[in-house]
């Protein structure tokens, strides 16, 4: 290869790299008067509106777990905002700090719903979402949260559960027609915080409720199989697992697919 075509090709890549860079910001918006920070993220080579999905965090609140999949969603074409749900600067510092923040929510579902609601206004406002191709993910905590999106009847396309809990609060389970958007649902076959029981009751609901739902169980795969922080002992309850993880991410691109088109 001679010098010249080597440098016209250097000057090619160079130029693809530099027409798809990634904007990335923080986002304040405000729920019942407190001030939630989110993250919000696209690619600015792309113009125009465009299918946008709203991800919500677990337990430890908005963290470089959720930055790093709104990013790998964001270089996939979205518009994506990472909400928060605990109030901006609100961020457990433990374990034990997390399960009082996620428990506060948990057990107050109206609430949390108010709060993911926020953040799924927020991305509704942008100017590069298609008001009319919107999704929305969790993990853990935000996996419980997208479900509760879907049985509030949210204006989203579909949601996407990652290892998230099926509990239906009392007096808030999905009523019959009431659940428009498609669900999937990525489950650790052996997660023991998401148990068998647990499993049929959601599977009961959202039968009763005639939602457009599918779950994906991984065999071996405990909770927080996404999460490299979670580390790699199964034994504990929630560990990291490459091949589920590998697996959920590419079972939500074809969900996305099915929901907004090639």
């Amino acid at each position: 290869m001679t010098s010249k075509w080597l440098t016209l090709m250097v000057a090619l890549v160079s130029c693809a790299g530099a027409n798809a860079a990634l904007v990335e910001k923080a986002v304040e918006y405000e729920c019942d008067g407190v001030t939630l920070e989110g993250f919000h993220v696209y690619d600015d080579s792309l113009t125009g509106k465009r299918p946008a999905v709203l991800v919500i965090h677990q337990w430890m609140g908005l963290t470089d777990n959720e930055k790093m999949r709104s990013r790998m969603l964001a270089e996939l074409g979205y518009n994506v905002l990472a909400a928060d749900i605990y109030g901006k600067g609100a961020r457990p510092e433990s374990p034990a700090d997390a399960g009082k923040f996620a428990g506060k929510f948990k057990g107050d579902r109206v609430l949390f719903r108010s709060r993911l609601m926020a953040g799924l206004q927020t991305l509704l406002k942008d100017d590069r979402t298609d008001a009319s191709k919107v999704a929305a993910i969790g993990y853990c905590f935000g996996g419980t949260g997208v479900l509760e999106m879907a049985r509030a009847g949210a204006p989203v396309k579909g949601v996407v559960s990652f290892h998230g809990g099926l509990d239906a609060a009392d007096g808030l389970v999905a009523k019959q027609g009431g659940v428009s958007a498609k669900i999937l649902v990525l489950h650790g076959a052996v997660d023991p915080y998401v148990p068998a029981e647990q499993v049929a009751a959601f599977e009961k609901e959202m039968n009763e409720a005639r939602a457009d739902w599918q779950l994906n169980a991984y065999s071996g795969a405990v909770h927080a199989f996404t999460q490299k922080a979670a580390g790699g002992d199964p034994s504990k309850g929630a560990a990291y697992q490459e091949a589920a993880d590998r697996r959920s991410w590419a079972a939500m691109k074809v969900f996305f697919a099915e929901l907004f088109g090639k």
